[in-house]
């Protein structure tokens, strides 16, 4: 957002979607105070991709995504609480873009380790509050390309639809962390105006469902959604970025499957991962759910210092997916989005990360090193 998130504002990130799901099955009992998911195999892993900390133990009690959602932590201070980690007076001054956490994902990481790299990408730490002129509200240029909508038209054949303002969990990288949702988006979930401007121009192939992240909807606001699109005769392909499969895979169920596979145009799944360890067991099932039905999954990760900027964590995550047919697709140089400086990894290494990796792994295995700057045509491989 291009002014500091108000109080008002801030209401956007109420990570509780407004409509009651319709899924059919029956609902799991919730059980306070537990770990949401529980752990499936469908491809055993192999010795060396059991890192520590990674699989969750099978007896924690499944609950469905939203429920997952209302039970996810919410304040630094109770993150670091759970975590067994000292308290600080930092959080405070960082709200206007809060702490949110699945428990899901919580589980991951390591109690105890201030450094776990699923931690850093999540805790809000006084770092964010360092100002550089370079880094700022917009740095990918997104309000430029706004048409009608909620639609962000910046490419030839292909326009994005910001479908939610709402994620499932915070990112302190984020490149969006500031977007005006309320102002810029699909307001109400109207998707009218967006409708009628893909409609309107037939040279768009592709339509990328955005965010926030689209599967925050529910199954029966995304599905109606998708029908509108698919409805448009000169669409080829649906193109869905979410991260909510890898923080709360239960979200991947046989009826969205079912759905995705039935669309008349291609549908694609991208999804965000940074480390291997965010790739559990149940991770890794619903991932196989997706593949099993015949939706490509590639994945996007963001080159974070602290994270994933040394050479085997990079390989490791790579090896992961490929193992579990999701392909790498793009490594991201950091978008300069106020509040990330201590984040970026200079490009020089992250070219020499790039080349190190290369000579390790099958050409398919290696993401496109690739970053984004306002006006250009296309993402710029570094």
């Amino acid at each position: 957002m291009i002014q500091e998130t108000s109080p008002r504002e801030s209401d956007k990130f109420n990570p509780v979607p407004a409509e009651p799901q319709n899924d059919s099955a029956p609902q799991p009992q919730e059980q306070p105070d537990q770990i949401l998911t529980r752990s499936r195999v469908l491809v055993p892993p192999r010795p060396e991709q059991l890192f520590s900390a990674t699989i969750q133990p099978p007896n924690l009690a499944a609950v469905d995504w939203q429920t997952a959602m209302r039970k996810a932590i919410r304040s630094k201070k109770q993150l670091l609480e759970r975590l067994n980690l000292p308290a600080d007076a930092v959080a405070g001054q960082l709200e206007t873009f809060p702490t949110f956490v699945p428990l899901e994902f919580l589980s991951r990481i390591a109690p105890g380790d201030p450094d776990d790299p699923l931690l850093r990408q999540v805790l809000p730490i006084g770092d964010e509050l360092v100002l550089d002129p370079q880094f700022v509200s917009d740095p990918v240029g997104d309000l430029d390309s706004l048409a009608a909508g909620g639609v962000i038209h910046k490419y030839d054949g292909r326009v994005l639809l910001i479908a939610s303002g709402v994620c499932a969990v915070h990112c302190r990288y984020c490149f969006r962390r500031e977007f005006p949702y309320q102002e810029a988006g699909s307001r109400r979930e109207n998707w009218a105006p967006a409708i009628q401007y893909v409609q309107s121009r037939p040279d768009v192939e592709e339509v990328i469902l955005s965010g926030g992240d689209p599967l925050t909807l529910t199954d029966t606001k995304l599905f109606e959604l998708i029908d509108q699109i698919d409805a448009i005769p000169h669409i080829r392909r649906i193109r869905i970025h979410t991260r909510l499969p890898i923080v709360i895979p239960q979200r991947v169920t046989e009826a969205l499957c079912s759905k995705l596979k039935e669309t008349r145009s291609a549908i694609w799944f991208v999804v965000h991962c940074n480390h291997a360890n965010e790739l559990d067991s149940s991770v890794i099932a619903r991932m196989e759910m997706l593949v099993d039905a015949g939706i490509p999954v590639l994945n996007q990760a963001v080159l974070l210092r602290g994270v994933n900027d040394d050479e085997q964590t990079l390989v490791d995550l790579c090896m992961k997916l490929v193992n579990h047919r999701i392909q790498p697709y793009y490594l991201h140089q950091l978008d300069r989005v106020k509040g990330t400086k201590h984040f970026e990894v200079p490009v020089q290494q992250g070219l020499e990360l790039i080349n190190r990796i290369r000579s390790r792994l099958p050409g398919y295995a290696v993401p496109t090193y690739v970053s984004e700057h306002a006006g250009q045509p296309s993402k710029t491989p570094l």
